[in-house]
């Protein structure tokens, strides 16, 4: 029968007759047959599957042996043995390869056919054998995928034992070294499909012997990871990726990213290649663990990796998302890589030019799943130039293309951006690790204290979140100056874009510091405010002076003190600037002006003064603030280093205190130069502070409603304390005034009213005073209650005649002398006022913590507010109190306004305040903000910011239309924006080599718990341990060193 057969496949009969006769054959294999004749069909058939010259004859073989073996089980048992199938693994069969497909294709159905037979087992334990040395031999990916389809169907035929997890390995090198390289559609996904047939045997491996997993896992890192020049493993790898258990990420990125023995260079490699896997088609969760390697390396601080890596890679992302079977991942990829790079625009910049294509090729295809990918694209690029604002020519074009497609809102952007930085990756993956040095959940960014710098970093931090004042400031340009404004500019430029957890200020202190101010010591922040803001005045209407006259002697742009600054300034020009366009940005900002109406009682004659002030002193009225004072004896005063603070009891109430009166101290800011002769004086008398009333009895109230009761429950307000400084004072006794037309002293009222508010009012509540008599400061522990909304009464004048008018830095209006009196000079003109309250916002809170000026501790509540806000659109319709002068209207407590602050603050963002305490920066509430002084006796406002509403704000001229302030900041000058970038690298080194070193430590010291109350690294100076709680979470632990 094996004769005719042969005859038959070799003849030139038609084909269907030929089929006729092998069926015929098929049906004689149910009559007996001796052995040799079984052998010799069996030896036929073999030759035909394996050496046919045409498909025909090799479906013949198959049919042929298939009807033989089953009806002669024992006799092709003896044909197929352990001998003739290893001789095919071996040595092929004739002239065909042992490595050819076919041989492998005909065992895997010769072990079908004698599965139920027991010599199968031997073949089993054979093939355990070979399929290993086959699979070290890396064998070709079409002959891996028969083997494959071998080992799933017959899995006895995979080793055991140890043997597996060498096989998985192996296996997993010889998919590494897969290459297909036609470029044809129909090869590509023959070379898909036979890589996913071996990654599925892996698969099955892995859940039948979970103990291989890992060791092929390790294989696969080994693979990507070479740095052998000569070899670059196969991206067909990726296709391992979707059998990985999620749930081992965080084990396997946590062994691979503190691994001591894995260096720089394969890490390296082996991320750019798992990057390169995005390009897999049919791989599954490789974004997921590339985003994971990502992290685990920002967790344990290897920030060089992740810059080359992110600068090498990103166009390769950026590219795939073209390919839409790929572009999920990818652009799960891209948003991670770039919002995580925030310390350069490097990156962002590098696919800056490809973005504007991609967006107008998928908008013109018009596919919903285009749309849909546009409007995550979109998002991620918003959050991108936000964050790297100050590129107009590079973002015009790319705002014009997503012009369609919804923005998101600044709170979204802000919260991506601090969710996203390699900085605030959980540092999970590395428990054995000290805690991250990185910025807060708040995104923000704090100031070291150098040594009792206190008072300046809370007065920073608020102008710092003076929202248009900061942009006003970064908007300037200041290249190629020294003043004090650039410092100021780059200490700004800093706080908003450094990665750091707090930057150090010693450039800007020691350029700030007033020359009186001791290093080391604590100061008084409301007198550095107003040091600071006259210097940059003075400095900047020097400047102007310098720029319109253009002496011929160059006077530069360098670094001046306050008197050369006034010196020269007065030497050039006695021009005042009063018009908006000649105002300098400090009068712009937080310039107001006061008038200061004087009424002889005797002939009625009147006389005016207008002066200009930048911040306004609040006294407390004589009823509430004698009741809680507490002083300390000179003599037990403690330095400024620490020590001890006794408080010491308070005097009798019935012994009147003598307050001490700034006008017969002749000390205002121009007597700097007489400092060594005068002294150091009480901290609030630097500067003038004038409007420390010389005698509070003297101001008579005559509206009841404004008393406060002794030992009330309901705290003073700053709307008490604002009335009572505009209230009408009666001038009798020794504060007679010297009346011109009388030419004597008389009885004279003397009424304030506030002609020019500013864009920022900084309100100072005098809470320290010095009591000649016991030769003691006292500071005035009493809780004022601070309105979230208040209104400023203004008057402004149709007509002004003749009007003196003068900067200073706080007003003499408390100046009740015969000087004063001889400077104001009589008006003959009647003045039509249009009183109108002006709503505005409290913006920030500077908190001084202790009992004394000269110790203590300064810490700020602060938030963003700008002069658009639409949240606060009524308070103009709050019931006002009137005074007993008709002319002035003032907001009374019971208004409806508080009805407004209620709403307000029911309304207000969970995380809109922030509490800035020198280095930490942490979310509060505006409730915290109300019940400091409750809560800690000793913590009590000092000086407040608060943000006019309602207005038209024209020096925010520039926006976000115009695509130049994208983020609502300006954009940086290169200069400032160029050393924010080299900063952030420095840092990002520093933390690298940080890890690297407390890595080490762990490797050989046992995990340690650190309370989240700590910082890693304490500030070097100290504000004593006097001052209170601070609110905020802040622990008591905590706040004893600052």
């Amino acid at each position: 029968m094996d004769k005719i057969l042969e005859g038959l496949v070799s003849s030139s009969h038609p084909l269907p007759l030929k089929r006729v006769i092998v069926r015929k054959v098929v049906e004689s294999a149910e009559h007996g047959l001796d052995e040799a004749q079984c052998e010799a069909m069996f030896d036929l058939t073999t030759r035909l599957i394996l050496e046919g010259q045409d498909p025909f004859q090799r479906q013949v073989g198959h049919q042929v042996l298939e009807a033989y073996a089953r009806y002669h089980r024992p006799e092709f048992e003896s044909f197929f043995n352990k001998t003739f199938v290893l001789g095919l693994l071996q040595q092929g069969y004739h002239s065909l390869d042992r490595k050819d497909v076919a041989i492998l294709d005909y065992i895997h159905n010769g072990l079908k056919l004698i599965i139920s037979c027991p010599s199968v087992l031997d073949l089993f334990s054979l093939l355990q054998v070979e399929v290993l040395r086959m699979v070290c031999e890396r064998p070709e990916p079409q002959l891996c995928a028969r083997l494959s389809d071998l080992l799933i169907d017959f899995v006895q035929c995979i080793p055991k034992g140890k043997l597996s997890i060498t096989f998985c390995q192996q296996l997993v090198r010889t998919i590494g070294h897969f290459q297909c390289v036609s470029t044809q559609e129909k090869e590509l996904r023959e070379y898909v499909s036979q890589v996913t047939k071996v990654s599925n045997l892996l698969q099955n491996i892995w859940k039948a012997e979970p103990s291989t997993l890992l060791p092929s896992l390790q294989e696969v890192f080994a693979s990507i990871s070479s740095t052998d020049a000569s070899f670059e493993p196969s991206v067909a790898l990726a296709s391992l990726v979707q059998h990985i258990p999620l749930q081992m990420i965080t084990v396997l990125i946590r062994s691979l990213t503190t691994d001591p023995n894995v260096k720089d260079a394969s890490m390296t490699q082996a991320l750019c290649r798992m990057i390169d896997w995005l390009s897999w088609p049919l791989a599954q969760h490789v974004e997921t663990w590339v985003i994971a390697l990502l992290k685990g390396l920002a967790a344990v601080q290897k920030f060089t990796i992740l810059i080359d890596v992110t600068l090498m890679k990103i166009e390769l992302v950026f590219n795939r998302l073209w390919f839409p079977l790929v572009r999920p991942g990818a652009l799960a990829v891209l948003s991670h890589m770039l919002l995580s790079f925030q310390h350069s625009p490097e990156a962002f910049h590098l696919i800056v030019p490809h973005v504007v294509n991609l967006v107008h090729s998928f908008k013109s295809d018009g596919l919903p799943s285009s749309t849909a990918f546009l409007v995550q694209l979109t998002e991620l690029i918003h959050c991108m130039m936000y964050h790297y604002s100050g590129f107009p020519d590079l973002y015009e074009p790319i705002l014009e293309a997503i012009k369609d497609f919804p923005k998101p809102s600044e709170e979204k952007i802000k919260l991506i951006l601090s969710q996203s930085a390699w900085t605030s990756q959980s540092n999970s993956l590395a428990s054995c690790l000290s805690r991250l040095s990185g910025k807060s959940e708040t995104g923000k960014t704090g100031l070291i204290n150098l040594g009792n710098t206190c008072y300046m970093n809370s007065v920073i931090q608020a102008l710092f979140m003076a929202t248009d004042f900061r942009r006003q400031v970064l908007s300037l340009n200041l290249n190629g100056c020294n003043s004090l404004m650039k410092k100021l500019q780059h200490l700004f430029a800093f706080l908003a874009h450094t990665q750091r957890e707090a930057y150090a200020p010693r450039i800007f202190f020691e350029a700030s510091r007033p020359p009186w101010f001791t290093p080391r010591s604590q100061q008084d922040c409301s007198e550095y405010l107003r040091f600071l803001l006259d210097r940059l005045h003075e400095e900047e209407k020097f400047l102007k002076v310098q720029s319109s006259h253009k002496p011929s002697e160059s006077l530069g742009c360098s670094e001046t003190s306050l008197h050369e600054v006034a010196n020269k300034t007065a030497l050039l020009t006695e021009t005042s600037y009063t018009s908006d366009s000649e105002k300098t940005l400090i009068e712009k900002m937080f310039g107001g002006k006061l008038r200061t109406h004087i009424c002889c009682l005797n002939c009625r004659s009147t006389s005016q003064k207008v002066e200009a002030f930048t911040d306004l002193s609040l006294a407390f009225c004589p009823s509430s603030s004698m009741e809680n004072l507490s002083f300390q004896d000179p003599a037990s005063s403690p330095n400024v280093q620490g020590g001890s603070l006794m408080q010491a009891s308070v005097p009798d109430p019935s012994e009147e205190p003598i307050v001490y009166n700034p006008a017969t101290a002749a000390f205002v800011c121009d007597t700097i130069v007489n400092e060594r002769t005068i002294g150091r004086l009480p901290d609030e008398l630097h500067c003038t502070d004038n409007t420390s009333v010389p005698n509070e009895s003297s101001k008579i109230l005559v509206n009841n409603g404004l008393s406060q009761k002794p030992g009330g429950d309901t705290p003073p307000s700053v709307t008490d304390l604002l009335n009572y400084f505009l209230a009408p004072e009666i001038l009798t006794g020794d504060n007679q005034y010297y009346c011109e037309n009388c030419a004597s002293l008389q009885n004279a009222e003397k009424t304030m009213h506030i002609t020019e508010e500013p864009e920022y009012l900084i309100l100072t509540l005098l809470r320290f005073s010095y009591d000649q008599k016991y030769q003691v400061r006292r500071k005035i522990l009493d809780n004022v209650s601070l309105p979230l909304v208040l209104e400023l009464p203004v008057k402004r004048t149709t007509t002004l005649s003749s009007l003196s008018e003068s900067w200073s830095i706080d007003v003499d209006f408390t100046d009740i002398s015969e000087t004063l009196a001889k400077k104001l000079k009589p008006s003959g003109t009647e003045e039509a006022c249009c009183p109108k309250l002006v709503p505005y916002l409290l913006s920030s809170v500077v908190v001084h913590s202790g009992i004394s000026s000269e110790s203590g501790h300064y810490y700020s509540y602060a938030r963003n507010i700008t002069g658009t806000e639409s949240s606060y659109q009524m308070c103009h319709q709050g019931e006002t109190r009137a005074l007993a002068s008709s002319q002035s209207i003032l907001l009374g407590r019971d208004s409806p306004t508080a009805i407004i602050e209620q709403d307000l603050e029911n309304k207000e963002m969970s995380k809109e305040w922030f509490l800035f305490n020198d280095s930490r920066v942490t979310f509060t509430s505006f409730h915290s903000v109300q019940k400091i002084t409750s809560r800690f006796p000793k913590d009590t406002a000092y000086v407040l910011l608060y943000k006019k509403q309602n207005s038209t704000n024209s020096l925010s001229g520039n926006n976000t239309t115009s695509g130049l302030w994208v983020n609502g900041d300006p954009p940086l000058q290169k200069e400032l924006m160029d050393a924010i970038t080299k900063d952030n690298k420095l840092y990002l080194q520093e933390q690298e080599l940080n890890a690297r070193a407390r890595a080490l430590q762990a490797a050989s010291a046992s995990c340690s718990f650190r309370p989240n109350g700590f910082d890693d690294n304490d500030p070097p100076g100290s504000c004593g341990p006097t001052g209170g709680g601070g609110g905020g979470g802040f622990n008591t632990i905590g706040r004893l060193v600052f």
